[in-house]
């Protein structure tokens, strides 16, 4: 490359969150870097953006080849703030990340991880999303730094397709323990939910989501598999929603509107 890449860096943990200093440290090997950050967690927010309230950046630190701002808005906010007003034109590479927990199987449309990705996605920016499988804030991402930035390295250098992001997820193991990495599918898992029904002190009633994710997709292709074998799982997705398969079938119907 004649010329340092520039890449926006954004997640849904928010500014302080420790995954997105790594996933900053990394992506600062490979060329300038933005950063533009929700102000606070933004987790599950998926595709939300915010139209009911001005958004407002502020710049936490700049210095040569690094800026950094955080805004008060949702992680597709941050990268349409990060394009359309920070830069002004379309980085070279979207990084979304690291997020603390799993984004596989069908947790990617629930994430706001993930939601970053799909939006650079969408205006035709090569993108990345990475989550590794552990909630704790103090969770180490030293061991999946190699790992990152090789998948990094071969975005900028190979290119993606059009219209297709990677979403990568790590299982949190000792580096020793990862097996290597898997280009796979999605796993056809799912939320089975509940809530915890509850009184306050008003006698209000109030509830609080709950649920066990169940897995009955056992194939050894999936995303899940692959995790659940200490290998790092990289899934290639889209924003086209169209079921295609379904599309002939569909045309069959006979509608017969008086």
């Amino acid at each position: 490359m004649n010329k340092k890449p520039l890449i926006l860096v954004t997640n849904d943990d928010g500014i302080f969150a420790p995954g997105l200093k790594k996933l900053i440290e990394i992506a600062r090997r490979f060329g300038k870097v933005v950063v533009v950050a929700p102000e606070s967690p933004m987790s599950g927010m998926s595709h939300a953006i915010t139209v009911k309230i001005p958004l407002r950046l502020k710049k936490i630190t700049e210095e040569k080849d690094y800026v950094e701002y955080s805004c008060n808005g949702t992680p597709v906010d941050s990268v349409k703030l990060g394009e359309k007003i920070v830069v002004r034109g379309k980085p070279d590479l979207v990084l979304s990340g690291i997020n603390h927990g799993s984004n596989a199987s069908v947790n990617i449309v629930y994430s706001g991880t993930m939601a970053a990705v799909m939006e650079a996605n969408i205006d035709g920016i090569p993108a990345i999303g990475f989550s590794l499988l552990d909630y704790s804030h103090q969770a180490d991402f030293d061991a999946v730094d190699g790992y990152i930035a090789e998948i990094i390295r071969n975005v900028l250098e190979n290119g993606l397709p059009e219209g297709v992001c990677l979403n990568v997820n790590i299982p949190a193991v000792q580096k020793s323990e990862i097996k290597g990495i898997k280009v796979c599918r999605q796993a056809k898992g799912r939320w089975d939910e509940s809530f915890d029904e509850r009184t306050d002190p008003h006698n209000r009633d109030y509830y609080w989501l709950t649920g066990m994710f169940k897995n009955g997709d056992t194939a050894k292709d999936t995303d899940s598999w692959a995790l659940a074998n200490n290998y790092i799982s990289v899934v290639p997705v889209h924003y086209d929603l169209t079921a295609h398969h379904a599309i002939s079938n569909i045309k069959k119907w006979k509608m017969n509107v008086k």
